[in-house]
C-alpha cells in the first residue's frame, strides 16, 4: 500500500501530477528515488512525443556579471506556459548556469551540472512536469573590456531582448541603443556588416527604379547612391535615427556622449520559426486538465 505520505513526497521533489506519483511508487515498491527515476524515464517518452510538436513561443533573457552577459531564448508551445513560474525559474536556472561556467557552444551548454543532473535532462523534467515540448534554441556569450558597458533591453517581458556593448562608462546609453535597436528591429548593426550581394541587389533594385522614371543610366547610377543612404538608415542600427531625438542618427548620439558602439544582438522569440494557430479556450482547458 503505497501511503499519501510517500506520494506528497514524491510530488514535492518532481512536481508531477498525483496519479503519476503515485504509479511511479508502486511500480517501484515505494523507492522514492527509484520512483523519481522512473518519472523521469515517463518523461523521456513524453518528450520524444512532443518532439513533432510546434514550440514557437516561450521567452527570451539576459543574464550579466562584471565583464560577461548572456542572451538565451527557450521556446514553448504557447504563451499560456511562458508565463508559467516553472518556465520562468527554467529559463533563469539555465541562463545563470551558463554565466557562471565557460561554455561556448549549444552542446556544452546540454551537457553542463545543474542540481546533479545535466542541462538537457532538466529540460526534460521540465517537459514532464509543465506537459508541453519545450526547446532551449539558442544562446550568446558575449564579453567585454574594462572601458567597456553593457545595455540590456526586454521587451514584454522577455518577448524580445536585446544586449549591447558600448565604449565609455555610461551604462544608460547602452540602455537607450539596446531599446532602439528593440524598437526598431535593425537587419545589421553596422554598415560594414552589410554582404556585398545584398548591397548589389539594392543597387540594381534602385537603379531599375530611376531608370523607369525616364532617367538616363548615368544620372541613374548617381541617384543610386544618394538612395543608398535611406537604404543604410532603414536597415544599420549605427544610422538609424534616433527614437528619442529625431533630429539625429544613433551614431552622432553616441558621440554626443563620448562613446561607440562595439556590438549588438537581438534576439526575438519565435523569429523563423513555424507558429500554431492558438484556441485560448483549449490551451486553457488543457492547463486544468493537467496535461
Amino acid at each position: 500500500m503505497i501511503s499519501a505520505e510517500l506520494v506528497k513526497e514524491l510530488r514535492d521533489k518532481t512536481g508531477a501530477g498525483m496519479m503519476d506519483c503515485k504509479k511511479a511508487l508502486t511500480e517501484t515498491n515505494g523507492d522514492v528515488n527509484a520512483a523519481v527515476d522512473w518519472l523521469r524515464e515517463k518523461g523521456i517518452s513524453k518528450a520524444e512525443k512532443k518532439q513533432s510538436r510546434i514550440a514557437a513561443e516561450g521567452l527570451a533573457a539576459i543574464y550579466s556579471n562584471d565583464n560577461k552577459a548572456v542572451i538565451i531564448e527557450i521556446n514553448s508551445e504557447t504563451d499560456f506556459v511562458a508565463k508559467n513560474d516553472d518556465f520562468k525559474d527554467m529559463i533563469d536556472t539555465i541562463g545563470n548556469a551558463i554565466l557562471n561556467s565557460n561554455v561556448k557552444t549549444m552542446d556544452e551548454a546540454l551537457e553542463l551540472d545543474i542540481n546533479g543532473e545535466k542541462t538537457s535532462d532538466y529540460i526534460v523534467s521540465k517537459i514532464a512536469k509543465i506537459g508541453e515540448k519545450l526547446s532551449f534554441r539558442r544562446f550568446e556569450v558575449i564579453e567585454k573590456n574594462a572601458d567597456e558597458v553593457f545595455g540590456s533591453y526586454l521587451h514584454m517581458g522577455g518577448k524580445i531582448a536585446t544586449l549591447t556593448v558600448v565604449k565609455g562608462s555610461d551604462e544608460s546609453v547602452a540602455k537607450d541603443v539596446a531599446m532602439q535597436a528593440a524598437a526598431m528591429k535593425p537587419r545589421y548593426v553596422f554598415e560594414s556588416d552589410v554582404p556585398e550581394a545584398d548591397l548589389e541587389k539594392e543597387r540594381k533594385v534602385l537603379k531599375e527604379q530611376a531608370m523607369e522614371e525616364g532617367k538616363s543610366a548615368d544620372i541613374a547610377e548617381k541617384m543610386v547612391e544618394g538612395r543608398m543612404k535611406k537604404f543604410y538608415k532603414e536597415n544599420c542600427l549605427i544610422a538609424q535615427e534616433f527614437i528619442k531625438d529625431g533630429s539625429i542618427d544613433v551614431q552622432t548620439y553616441l558621440k554626443n556622449n563620448n562613446s561607440e558602439l562595439v556590438s549588438m544582438i537581438r534576439y526575438e522569440v519565435g523569429e523563423g520559426l513555424e507558429h500554431k494557430e492558438e484556441n485560448f479556450a483549449e490551451e486553457v482547458a488543457k492547463q486544468i486538465a493537467g496535461r
